[in-house]
């Protein structure tokens, strides 16, 4: 038996007899050849197989394969600079592990909500594995990021008893004793709580919010890592974030250029996002959105069509600061220059993709805290807790959250996040 090999480490074995084990992504054949497009979860490649080397019983086999049966196949590695991945094989032997029969994506077009129905398939597809794979570089370059750096990875609960910003984009979860629980939109104000205990940390898992709304830029459940650091001001929490952009682009053109030529991304636009970032305040940014003739008023929070014309004037990430106080959450620390704003951040990415990080310095003054607390209507006695923390020792600290599906629609250049995480849920999507 020939070694096992995965495709993507194909290069080193030229000459070689090897064995693929994957399934059929396309065959097509000229006579006495067969050509045999093998995947195997880390990549593509051709197998060319002929009459003369596997005889005519095999042969007529190979004619009646069908798109996705899973195969083995054995073979000798060849250098061809004309193949996608540089090398083809030459096959010797192969054997059907799993038929497929009638395999419902087939090369022509289909709807998205044909291709969503069938995400489970779907994802077989090259570009969506790539987008995929593209995720998980974004992901490791992250934990690296924070694990490098001295923060602790301190998770927070999925079920909470209150939330960050109010109940109404919450879904609520049947509890024991009739007790109403609440799926996280954050794990923020907890891991305040992990900060006053260890420093630096974050914590990075699924989130979840009850908004109602259709934009490409909006999932019910997705990804966020939030990061707190105790002694830390709003300059600490935007130097951070730049960084923590930075790195993850670079580690993405660095590990996974070949995914990004596949999704045909053009590149030197991410090559563009260097330190420093451009940082502009609220009122600045007013001032640009009125100056291109929007009818934004200066109060209210930024829209879709805002946060492009912004980001369209830079060619990297921009931060945009102090916020007015009412459209912030009421843990954001006020100016204490200019009480109307808030000392928050949100950096916008370019090309019209929108926020990816929100976060800034918290509010550490008890009194103020409660005052907040009352203004927004929210349940004291459910954050009492929370009050704790400015009880004793409390410290100025900051930090943020920066959506992970964001930043991979993003970084391929996709038009929707709903290709960014394996099975996307979404107003009106909870299958499969």
């Amino acid at each position: 038996m020939a070694t096992h090999v995965y495709i993507e480490d194909i290069g080193q074995y030229a000459g070689q007899e090897v064995t693929i084990k994957g399934w059929l992504h396309n065959r097509r054949s000229s006579g006495k050849i067969h050509f045999l497009t093998v995947r195997d979860g880390t990549g593509f490649i051709q197998a060319v197989l002929s009459k003369s080397a596997v005889g005519d019983e095999l042969f007529t086999t190979a004619d009646h394969l069908s798109q996705e049966t899973s195969l083995v196949v054995s073979g000798v590695v060849r250098a061809d600079a004309r193949a996608p991945s540089g090398y083809e094989i030459d096959v010797k032997y192969f054997e059907v592990v799993g038929k497929s029969h009638d395999y419902p994506i087939t090369p022509k077009e289909h709807g998205v909500d044909y291709l969503l129905d069938r995400r489970h398939l779907w994802i077989r597809a090259e570009r969506q594995q790539v987008i995929l794979r593209v995720r998980h570089e974004i992901i490791n370059a992250v934990r690296d990021f924070f694990n490098t750096r001295g923060f602790i990875l301190a998770d927070t609960p999925i079920f909470t008893p209150a939330a960050c910003e109010g109940t109404t984009t919450l879904f609520p979860a049947q509890y024991f004793d009739e007790q109403t629980a609440y799926l996280t939109q954050s794990g923020q104000l907890y891991n305040e709580a992990n900060a006053m205990a260890l420093g630096r940390v974050y914590c990075f898992g699924p989130t979840f919010r009850a908004e109602k709304s259709k934009t490409r830029r909006h999932l019910t459940e997705f990804w966020m890592v939030e990061p707190e650091m105790a002694y830390a001001d709003l300059n600490d929490v935007m130097t951070l974030a730049e960084g923590l952009v930075v790195s993850v682009v670079a580690r993405v053109l660095d590990k996974r250029r070949g995914e990004l030529k596949v999704l045909e991304r053009d590149t030197s636009k991410l090559e563009a996002v260097q330190s420093p970032f451009p940082r502009i305040s609220y009122d600045d940014a007013v001032k640009i959105l009125k100056e291109k003739g929007l009818p934004f008023e200066w109060g209210g929070d930024f829209g879709g069509p805002d946060e492009t014309v912004l980001s369209a004037q830079f060619d990297r990430p921009v931060m945009v600061h102090r916020y007015p106080s009412k459209v912030k959450a009421f843990y954001m620390k006020p100016d204490p220059d200019r009480p109307e704003v808030a000392l928050g951040v949100d950096v916008l990415a370019p090309e019209g993709y929108g926020e990816i990080i929100g976060g800034g310095e918290r509010l550490a003054d008890l009194d103020l805290l409660l005052a907040r607390i009352e203004e927004h209507k929210l349940p004291k006695d459910a954050f009492e807790w929370y009050l704790d923390l400015r009880r004793y020792g409390s410290v100025p600290h900051g930090g943020f959250g920066m959506g992970i599906e964001r930043v991979v629609a993003w970084i391929c250049g996709l038009e929707h996040v709903r290709e960014t995480i394996p099975y996307p849920r979404m107003l009106n999507r909870l299958y499969p």
